[in-house]
């Protein structure tokens, strides 16, 4: 019993200061720090949502290539379902 009561207060502590983290700006009574404080904030969030660098860097070609595919996928029905 005491074991789980420490392992739970264990938890509680380590994921306080996580969400401490995000919150901080707010306590910063200077303005220009506070500020500084949110574009940090803001930098650090748009580089944790970046798309993946191959995913959709050339969407001409990837539409051409599919476009390709669904070529090759109707002439191969046509030639299963003659007439259909």
């Amino acid at each position: 019993m005491k074991l789980l009561i420490l392992m739970a207060l264990s938890l509680t502590i380590g994921v306080v200061p996580a969400s401490a983290a995000v919150e901080q700006c707010r306590f910063i009574q200077a303005k220009a720090e506070r500020e500084a404080c949110y574009e940090r904030q803001a930098v650090a969030q748009a580089a944790k949502r970046k798309p993946e660098p191959g995913y959709d860097s050339k969407p001409m070609e990837s539409l051409q290539q599919m476009r390709r595919d669904d070529e090759e996928v109707y002439k191969s029905l046509r030639s299963i379902c003659r007439g259909c």
